[in-house]
């Protein structure tokens, strides 16, 4: 996807050895990076990409995501044994899900989507991938047959994201992509132009959308598919700045910024992919259930600069009520929420309810200012996540 991404005037950025775009710039406007403390040169472009997704329609390039076949006769008990969620689902089902250590930390976050009786694939971020892929493998027992394969350089991805996205693609499938018919969480094998893609109803940024695996052989077709269809709807490309400004509206977490190995799913507000009783368990449910048991002391929470002028970056100091309390994990400027938004560890001196994590007068010091900020432990961004599924 480089050229294709390289013609509709993509500024790179490099993540994990791929070179991605990471915003776009109009025509006229140099491709390059003018640094700053503040809004930087690509401010307002990003913004508009981020306007486009959440109004509108938009294209990510996510081809930089990994991808691992999981396969064999006992294919879904590794994975189940691995997995915090259920991932033993019917076929073309795709379910969001945590591997945890046996203490309980997030070794990996994934989404697991079973493709047959036997067959799974796994997607991983491009950070993280290789670690994933080696941590999955070492978990197969001599005894079980299942294969670990890496195809990530067998498929490009598109993300097509927006609260138009089923307007453009629709016409171009004979598959019936409403919300009945191919509901939230669905995947699929999908005609589209003069190939075939796996779609999967999902999203990372909050809106309806689908995430399209495109053979390599025609991902220069199917971009040209989509783009000629979307020229008339205002379809514009989107850079990973973006991205990130949508996900954090949303408080989605990304592994190896706000999430670690160190970080159990109770304390990231993850507890809603854990399926506790699942036949066989999970690595790391009983040092889960203790922690439970334990209460919370920690937790990960998203907060809202309530000045709309400063920028945050990461690891800024959070004070509440006048004490420092934790760090910022990952930022960026939530163009739809009006402000700097972030996802960041507060520490309590003890287990604490979770009202507790969001009363309070919080504050995120900026080079050596503190700015009021709101809390909050559901997304201040469509709390309840209809939009994806509308």
């Amino acid at each position: 996807m480089h050229q294709k991404a390289a013609e509709a005037g993509a500024v790179f950025g490099e993540g994990c050895g791929w070179e991605r775009a990471n915003w776009y710039a109009p025509e006229g406007v140099a491709r390059e990076y003018r640094y700053s403390f503040g809004r930087q040169n690509w401010f307002e472009h990003s913004a508009a990409e981020h306007r486009a997704i959440r109004e509108n329609i938009g294209v990510i390039d996510t081809s930089s995501f990994g991808k691992m076949l999981v396969q064999g006769r006992d294919a879904a008990r590794v994975l189940q044994r691995v997995s915090a969620n259920n991932v033993d689902t019917d076929p073309d089902r795709i379910v969001y899900t945590q591997w945890l250590n046996p203490f309980g930390g997030i070794e990996a976050d994934v989404t697991v989507t079973r493709l047959s009786e036997a067959k799974f694939l796994v997607l991983s971020g491009p950070a993280t991938f290789n670690r994933d892929l080696a941590y999955l493998r070492r978990q197969i027992g001599d005894d079980e047959f299942c294969t670990v394969a890496d195809v990530s350089g067998t498929m490009a991805m598109l993300a097509v994201m927006g609260p138009e996205s089923r307007r453009l693609l629709q016409p171009l499938t004979d598959c019936d992509l409403s919300a009945e018919a191919f509901p939230f969480g669905r995947s699929a094998e999908i005609d589209l132009g003069f190939g075939f893609v796996r779609a999967t109803h999902v999203t990372y940024v909050g809106e309806l959308g689908w995430e399209l695996l495109v053979p390599t052989e025609i991902s220069h077709h199917i971009w040209d598919t989509l783009f000629d269809a979307g020229a008339p709807l205002g379809l514009r490309p989107v850079g990973y700045h973006a991205m990130n400004s949508l996900r954090l509206e949303k408080g989605f977490r990304s592994w190896g910024h706000d999430i670690s190995s160190r970080d159990n799913p109770l304390e990231a507000g993850l507890g809603f992919a854990v399926k506790w009783d699942k036949p066989g368990g999970f690595i790391g449910r009983d040092a889960l259930a203790a922690a439970k048991e334990a209460g919370t002391e920690r937790r990960l929470v998203q907060f809202l600069l309530e000045d709309p002028e400063p920028i945050l970056l990461h690891d800024e100091p959070i004070f509440r009520d006048g004490q420092r309390v934790g760090r910022v994990a990952s930022a960026q400027y939530g163009h739809t929420l009006g402000g700097s938004v972030a996802l960041g560890w507060v520490w309590a001196d003890g287990p604490e309810e979770r009202a507790w994590f969001e009363k309070g007068l919080y504050e995120i010091e900026i080079a050596g200012r503190r700015v009021p900020a709101r809390a909050s432990l559901r997304p201040m961004y469509d709390p309840k996540s209809e939009r994806p599924k509308s």
